[in-house]
């Protein structure tokens, strides 16, 4: 997402970052394998560090996407009534395609770490889409 938004030129007028909902190693790097098929295009995940979604985190973002529907639901919980409108699956973004829910690689290979990642940029290309319209507006 953060190279998208250079891409587009909004990367001082949106604010990014990411967290699990059940980080269970906050402060370690992104895992090897996703560092390694990111780089492939040049998105470089070193200073990446996990971290667990915090309940400020409801208020400060405009947007919580969400991976996969289990993720959704937690969020969904965790949140107060008022701010359940601003969680969305990433994959429902994506334009022209259905991807739904973007699995977590971390138990397989290499392989799903590339798939996943072309699944988050089609979630990404359409949120984009949308994003950008929301900034120029």
């Amino acid at each position: 997402m953060r190279e998208e938004l250079k891409l587009a030129g909004l990367q001082r007028k949106v604010q990014v970052d990411s967290a699990g909902t059940h980080a269970s190693q906050p402060g370690h790097p992104a895992d090897g394998r996703a560092q390694r098929v990111c780089l492939r295009e040049g998105i470089d995940l070193r200073k990446t560090r996990a971290r667990q979604l915090v309940d400020q985190d409801f208020k400060r973002f405009d947007y919580l996407l969400a991976m996969d529907q289990s993720n959704s639901d937690w969020l969904t919980s965790a949140c107060a009534r008022e701010d359940r409108d601003r969680i969305s699956l990433l994959g429902s973004w994506a334009r022209d395609t259905h991807v739904g829910d973007i699995p977590d690689p971390y138990y397989g290979s290499l392989v799903g770490f590339e798939e996943v990642l072309a699944l988050l940029h089609k979630g990404i290309d359409g949120f984009m889409a949308h994003l950008e319209q929301q900034v120029s507006a």
